[in-house]
């Protein structure tokens, strides 16, 4: 019964363009259930991340492979006139490039063949204030870091013995702690996103003799993957350079690292 209230609202949150209300879905089912049923289910329960692996696991069992992929990015809802709290407050959304007032929402999501379905999330809750010194205002931060919170959710997807062989994300999540994590603590690969002045070396005598360039002015005429290493990585790992066109028409560039060497996805 629980798990059929849980679809039934989820679903009537999905299609709801307006105000939502436990009596709202109550109604729209001709009553078969009460909203005191929908109260209770939202009162008694927390649902935390480690419910929603619970209630997907069923299902990731059929379709997980070795050669799944393990997808961590985060989404900001906008509540921009809702009363601010640890939950719902100031966030930097890259996509706007400025800070927004919301709830934001680190999630990773499981992908193998057809399938995607979502295996672990971490809200961010800013409870720690403390005052600017330069402009005297008030303001939050949380305890953990976001990339703490992803490495937090990734050791528990593989306790979790979720099978997987990459770890994909965006260049928030390049950092060195995070790719030394995937590989010597999880025994994972890694794809992700770089930014254009991430210093690299193109041989193992640069690495060790301190030179390097940044990962925009290398050569990538040949239209195929560079080997090279990342400084405070002890790892070689492959880089690539993607040039795409825009829904604008313009021309954009993503850089890639992988830690796979024998990677197949470049070709």
């Amino acid at each position: 019964m629980k798990n059929d209230l849980i679809e039934l609202y989820s679903d009537y949150l999905l299609s709801s363009s307006g105000k939502t209300t436990a009596t709202g879905v109550s109604e729209l089912l001709d009553n078969v259930y009460s909203h005191d049923q929908f109260t209770r289910l939202l009162s008694n329960n927390e649902f935390t991340s480690r419910d929603l692996w619970l209630y997907v696991k069923p299902v990731v069992r059929q379709v997980e492979c070795s050669d799944g992929v393990l997808i961590f990015d985060d989404t900001i809802q906008e509540k921009q006139f809702s009363k601010e709290n640890a939950l719902n407050t100031w966030h930097f959304d890259h996509t706007k490039n400025r800070t927004v007032k919301g709830i934001n929402l680190l999630n990773a999501h499981y992908h193998a063949g057809d399938a995607s379905i979502p295996v672990a999330y971490k809200l961010i809750e800013k409870t720690i204030l403390y005052t600017d010194l330069k402009t005297k205002k008030v303001r939050r931060y949380a305890e953990q870091t976001k990339n703490e919170m992803m490495r937090e959710m990734l050791m528990i997807c593989c306790h979790n013995q979720l099978m997987f062989r990459y770890v994909l994300a965006d260049s928030w999540f390049c950092s060195n702690d995070n790719m030394m994590f995937i590989r010597h603590d999880c025994n994972k690969h890694f794809l992700m996103a770089m930014k254009s002045n991430r210093k690299v070396s193109l041989s193992l005598d640069d690495k060790l003799q301190g030179r390097s360039q940044r990962i925009d002015t290398v050569d990538f005429s040949e239209d195929k993957p560079v080997q090279g290493w990342i400084a405070g990585v002890d790892f070689p790992v492959l880089l690539y350079r993607q040039v795409f066109k825009n829904k604008d028409g313009s021309t954009g560039i993503l850089y890639l690292v992988c830690s796979d060497l024998d990677c197949c996805i470049f070709w």
